[in-house]
């Protein structure tokens, strides 16, 4: 389904909506948790060849400390809060306990790698014995021969929000709609989801903070880039290398379609990708002398290896595979996957970004967002590619409904709607996201204020190799945080308790298992 608009201009619509929701406090009982990555490297910015340390707990079964592809990529996942600042200091807990208890190990602070030697430099994630850890692995062997483990090095950060129950019957009133509520939901949240996939360059342009890259992360070429240093290459108007054909982007996803006109559609989409097989991947092999390259040869192996800015998600069973989860019980959270690490805060964020990526994820839902055609989508790709690698350039243009539109003029318009929606929620008794607004109210027409370029200045102003600025950057917030000592950290007992019991956990998934791995594989697939 789509939700009902009336038959006004989009402008109007929102403006419609916005004053049809005074009044109401949207934030009241919204959750947010926050998955960052971040990369263990040594003293010198070298990635950790060391295994993942036990003290952290079972990366298997830890709910707050895991890894990501690499052994060495540690991601912090908060809960869900309804909390923003309870987030961020949950966050800030994670990395706490974490620099006290990885030796003289150091967290990267920046989203893209330094210092590779090459493809074994960057150790695959391991999870044990279980048929679900050995499934991890498997899967992430799979992403290594598909894509190189370069790509899967980078960090990010996402965001993941929802709105309240209480919400959704006086939105779906405002709307006009009279489908049952669990459908108006998930097509509202597909509606922002489609505006995240038309606008998301935005943020990457506000808060992008990959211009530059090491040299050894391009193992010898130089993929168009200029050189800043003899360790250092750059894009003179790049806001996030990290998100462009130099990052998570690849040819043969490029020409996956996976659309969000429908939470049908979209899990349709994805049900096809992980059963279809690629020629390609056909090649690589599955189980070649024994050991499994990858769990299969399909365009996926599984939904999560599609790559996009913004997925629509719900919690899933044990053993529940993302599109049976929204297929039960249709759309629950976003999941906002386009931020990079923000190198000038010790957690990779502050509470101003956060605010106002909050107001800019309403901002997706309230406004209209008809669905995307495929011109339309190869419009969304081209001016996320072209942001990515160009966003803060003078004068440049975006595509936009088969035509052209400057970068400035557009993102002034979501700058403006953004900030009626901080006025909804100052309105509400929330103020601090028009404090939020009001910080980022000059970057639009000033582009060397975003992150952007505030990481070239630095790296100028300093005459810093990137390398040599991000182990700086990483030796000064671990020391913050060893500094700190956990007598500070509110939630040691929990986080200690939890590193514990994950092991046994651990243990229990292993000692339980009853199938052999195909098994095991075949009932997953089924």
């Amino acid at each position: 389904m789509s939700l009902t608009h009336p038959p006004a201009g989009g402008q109007v619509v929102l403006e419609r909506r916005l004053a049809g929701l005074r009044g109401c406090d949207l934030l009241r009982g919204a959750l947010r948790g926050i998955e960052k990555e971040s990369l263990r490297v040594t003293a010198d910015g070298c990635i950790a060849a060391t295994p993942h340390p036990r003290a952290l707990g079972s990366a298997l079964t830890n709910r707050f400390i895991t890894t990501d592809f690499s052994e060495a990529l540690l991601e912090f996942i908060t809960p869900p809060l309804a909390d923003l600042r309870g987030a961020l200091q949950f966050l800030c807990d994670l990395h706490q306990f974490t620099c006290r208890r990885i030796g003289d190990e150091l967290l990267w602070a920046m989203s893209m790698p330094c210092r590779i030697r090459g493809e074994e430099d960057i150790p695959i994630a391991r999870y044990g014995d279980s048929n679900v850890g050995r499934m991890k692995t498997i899967y992430r062997r799979g992403l290594s021969y598909r894509y190189g483990r370069y790509m899967q090095a980078i960090a990010g950060l996402h965001y993941n929000f929802s709105l309240p129950e209480a919400f959704w019957p006086e939105y779906q009133a405002l709307c006009g709609d009279r489908s049952p509520l669990p459908e108006f939901r998930s097509a509202a949240y597909l509606g922002l989801v489609r505006n995240v996939r038309r606008m998301g360059w935005f943020l990457m342009y506000l808060f992008g903070a990959s211009p530059a890259i090491c040299r050894s992360f391009l193992k010898g070429g130089s993929a168009g880039l200029e050189r800043l240093d003899d360790g250092t290459v750059y894009a003179p108007w790049a806001t996030s290398l990290r998100m462009g054909d130099l990052g998570y982007h690849n040819a043969e996803q490029q020409r996956l379609r996976v659309s969000a006109n429908s939470l049908d559609e979209y899990i349709a989409d994805l049900e096809s990708a992980i059963r279809t097989e690629n020629p390609a991947y056909r090649k690589i092999g599955v189980l070649v002398d024994g050991e499994y390259r990858q769990l299969n040869a399909n365009e996926l192996q599984i939904e999560n290896e599609f790559y996009s800015t913004v997925r629509p998600k719900r919690v899933a069973r044990s053993g529940e595979r993302p599109t049976l989860a929204l297929r039960r019980g249709g759309v629950q959270y976003v999941e906002l996957r386009i931020l990079d690490i923000n190198p000038f805060e010790p957690i990779g964020i502050n509470r101003w970004q956060a605010r106002f990526v909050e107001a800019f994820l309403l901002y997706c839902l309230l406004a209209e967002s008809p669905p995307i055609a495929d011109d339309e989508e190869a419009e969304n790709r081209h001016n996320q590619a072209l942001v990515a690698q160009r966003g803060r350039a003078p004068g440049l243009e975006l595509a936009r409904a088969g035509g052209r539109c400057r970068l400035r003029d557009w993102a002034a318009e979501i700058f403006a709607a953004v900030a009626a929606v901080c006025e909804l929620l100052a309105a509400s008794g929330h103020p601090e996201y028009r404090e939020a607004c009001a910080r980022y109210a000059d970057w639009v027409a000033e582009p060397e204020a975003t992150l952007s370029a505030r990481l070239l200045a630095e790296l100028r102003a300093s005459g810093e190799p990137l390398a040599s600025f991000g182990l700086r950057l990483s030796r000064d917030y671990s020391d913050y945080f060893r500094e700190l000592g956990d007598e500070v950290n509110a939630r040691l007992p929990l986080l200690l308790a939890e590193a514990e019991d994950s092991h046994r956990r651990q243990a229990e998934i292993e000692a339980g298992d009853r199938l052999s791995f195909e098994e095991y594989l075949a009932q997953y697939y089924a």
